[in-house]
């Protein structure tokens, strides 16, 4: 049919978390080296329009909850790209558990706490967002 397969979006959704956690100096190496994991309990997604085989989209991926053992994060795919995104695809949210190796719920660290609500600390992984940005 030339658009993508709805649970996709699930995917997209996981690309923006993990860049989101990067982008703050946390990995996922780093955290199951510790013995920590953060399944996904939880996703919602509401599609908005369809998007298309190798169409470029931008995931925009906000922290919107963070409590001792859960984490919630907040969507939009939006169709133009990293320059001009401008028509939103889909939205939705993943809520993730901190789970320990045998999957007892064990709390965020607190160092990982305050690295997720912090600033990025590379901002200029994406150059010309930045400038797009900036010519507004």
């Amino acid at each position: 049919m030339g658009i993508v397969h709805h649970g996709t979006y699930i995917s997209y959704f996981e690309v923006g978390r993990v860049e989101y956690m990067r982008r703050r100096g946390l990995d996922y190496n780093s955290w199951t080296e510790l013995g920590i994991h953060l399944p996904v309990v939880e996703a919602h997604v509401r599609y908005r329009k369809s998007a298309r085989f190798d169409e470029v989209l931008c995931v925009e991926s906000r922290l919107t909850e963070l409590t001792r053992v859960k984490v919630r994060f907040d969507y939009r795919l939006l169709r133009g790209g990293l320059v001009k995104p401008d028509e939103l695809v889909a939205e939705g949210f993943t809520l993730l558990a901190c789970v320990d190796d045998n999957h007892i719920p064990r709390r965020i660290p607190p160092n990982a706490d305050a690295i997720l609500r912090g600033p990025e600390l590379n901002s200029d992984v994406f150059p010309e967002v930045k400038a797009a940005a900036a010519a507004r």
